[in-house]
């Protein structure tokens, strides 16, 4: 019974090690600026969906703007956080982004926030049309 038990006991092992090595060694081989510029890709992009900025003549169905402020916010931080580590190539059209989707998310909401109240802003500093 002990024979049987170690047999399965390798046998799981085997299945658990080996899913995922590809990926490990595919994602070890991106540099650290092309993940956080990933990241922040996907925040603007859902951000500017919630905010109503879709190329799609319903975007004004996607539009939520609790949700967008979240992405935003979040945005915020990771963009200011990075930019240090980023060089100006990577940084310069992340800040650029934020801010217009900052800029969008004030132009949507039908009562504005304060400057320096808006999603981000946190970490921006207020931002002016």
């Amino acid at each position: 019974m002990n024979a049987e038990h170690t047999d399965a006991s390798a046998n799981e092992t085997e299945h658990t090690e080996a899913p995922g090595g590809e990926e490990i060694r595919d994602i070890a081989e991106v540099p650290a600026e092309e993940v956080i510029s990933a990241a922040c890709i996907h925040l603007m992009s859902a951000a500017a969906v919630k905010c109503g900025l879709a190329e799609d003549e319903n975007a004004a169905d996607f539009i939520d703007l609790d949700e967008a402020r979240k992405l935003i916010h979040a945005l915020g931080g990771l963009v200011m956080s990075s930019v240090s580590a980023l060089d100006d190539s990577h940084a310069r059209p992340l800040r650029e982004g934020l801010r217009t989707l900052q800029l969008a998310f004030r132009e949507a909401s039908p009562i504005p926030d304060e400057p320096g109240e808006g999603p981000g802003e946190k970490f921006t500093g207020p931002v002016y049309g």
